[in-house]
Formats: structure tokens, C-alpha cells, sequence
């Protein structure tokens, strides 16, 4: 089973979540300059993991010619599937939208030349709107970039836009859609096509029932996976190889040196 989105590197002991409930890879996420760093040394020397080089939109202050020359190098590393991850978060008051927005756009840009999905961050503070609808204005402008909406909100107009972009458009659900509260995620994940779906962590965040409350692990995402499997009616086995194969597509995971 693979983790398509956690961070490796925030953990105590990185090497001791693999094979954890049957955990056979991980995307480990470089979410600034130095994590990025983190997620290429852990994927050289771990096996089963791959790794994304960026910029997060919490992050863009930190963006600059520097920086961006370090990640350009990153993304050709062979053990480097996906870029970001990047995006727009208005969840701060404090938001420096014009820097999320170059960084993010930047990033694409990045994505397409080197040929490698983008890991998109999309988060708003409760009844606002305003990050998943500067996001879809963004990508609308970048149709041909393949993209995963990392922890997706279920929010319906990014929903139907993801649908609407075409198949290089991937979603990925965390442990949050295991929540009572998660109508909407849980909605998401009933429609978005199985060849589109996408299972992580995030972790150490957003431990899935029955781990919530807990420090997240990669091996945890068994547990989203069987919530997702009943909530689709389809057995978990058929969910795993589905979603496992879908990694494998977008990232071009066994397309690099192998393990």
C-alpha cells in the first residue's frame, strides 16, 4: 500500500514507518527549501520512498531566485516524482496572497518542464472560499499540467472543476475523511472516479478514526483506506491495487531507479 503524501520527515524515526501495516511506499513531501532537502536524502537512502521538492503556500516568504535555482536542481533528481507542495491557504489573517500566487505559478511552470505532477495545498478558514476559488482561477490557466488536490476539502466548485480538467487531475483523500463531520470530503470520495483517487496520511497530521487525536503515522492511511472502501461499497483489496496503481501513474513511481 502506498502513502501518497506525508512528511517523512517530521517523524521521530522516519526508517520505522515502512512495512507498517503494510506500507510499501511513501511520497515524502518537501514543503519549503530544507524539507525539500530532508524528502531527497530520506528517498536516497530508504528504501520505498519517493520524494516532492517545493515551495507551501505557509512558506512563500522564502521563495526567491536562490531558492528556486536549489529546487530547479532538486526536481531532476531521479528520485524526485512531483513538485510542490504548493498552492494558496487563506487561513492566516496575516496571508501574502501576491507571494502565494507567484510561488505558486512558478511551480507549475516548474511542473511542466520537467515533466512531473504538482501537489496543490488548498485550504480557507470556515465560510470563506477565497483560496479554492484563486486556485482554480490559477490552474484554469494551466490546463495541461497534471495536478493532485492534496487532502482534498470536498469543496463542490473545486470538485467539479478537478472533474471538469480532465483525467491528469488526481485527488487525494487523508484521515480527515474518516470524520463524523466530514459530509463533504466523504461526498468527494463517493464521486470522484476511482481512477482519479488517490489515498495518504499527511502525516503526522490528521490522524484517521480510530487513530485521531494521535500523532499521525504513514502506515495509518490502511485505515482511510478500508473507511473509503465501505463508504464506495467495493472490497478493500480492489480500492488498494486501484489506488496503489494510480499512484504509481501520476508520480511515475517505478519509472526511477528501482529500490
Amino acid at each position: 500500500m502506498i502513502d501518497t503524501h506525508c512528511h517523512l520527515d517530521y517523524l521521530d524515526d522516519p526508517a520505522s514507518a515502512r512495512g507498517e501495516l503494510g506500507l510499501t511506499g511513501m511520497v515524502c513531501i518537501g514543503a519549503s527549501v530544507q524539507h525539500a532537502r530532508n524528502a531527497v536524502q530520506l528517498a536516497e537512502t530508504l528504501p520505498g520512498v519517493w520524494a516532492t521538492v517545493g515551495i507551501h503556500p505557509g512558506d512563500s516568504a522564502e521563495d526567491s531566485p536562490e531558492a528556486r535555482a536549489e529546487l530547479e536542481a532538486l526536481a531532476l533528481h531521479p528520485r524526485v516524482v512531483g513538485i510542490g507542495e504548493s498552492g494558496l491557504d487563506d487561513y492566516w489573517d496575516d496571508t501574502q496572497r501576491a507571494t502565494q500566487v507567484a510561488a505558486f505559478e512558478w511551480q507549475l511552470d516548474l511542473a511542466r518542464r520537467v515533466g512531473k505532477p504538482l501537489v496543490i495545498h488548498t485550504r480557507d478558514k470556515a465560510g470563506v472560499e477565497s483560496a479554492h476559488l484563486g486556485v482554480m482561477d490559477v490552474l484554469s490557466q494551466w490546463p495541461d499540467v497534471p495536478v493532485i488536490l492534496h487532502c482534498f476539502s470536498g469543496h463542490a466548485g473545486l470538485l467539479h472543476f478537478g472533474l471538469e480538467r480532465g483525467p491528469h487531475t488526481y485527488f487525494g483523500f487523508a484521515g480527515n475523511t474518516t470524520y463524523k463531520t466530514a459530509r463533504e470530503i466523504q461526498a468527494a470520495a463517493q464521486a470522484v472516479p476511482l481512477g482519479r483517487l488517490l489515498l495518504e496520511t499527511d502525516a503526522p497530521f490528521l490522524a484517521p478514526v480510530p487513530k485521531r487525536g494521535k500523532p499521525n503515522r504513514p502506515g495509518y492511511v490502511r485505515h482511510t483506506l478500508e473507511f473509503i472502501a465501505a463508504l464506495r461499497g467495493i472490497d478493500p483489496e480492489e480500492l488498494e491495487r486501484t489506488t496503489d496503481a494510480n499512484a504509481e501513474r501520476v508520480y511515475g513511481m517505478y519509472q526511477t531507479p528501482s529500490d
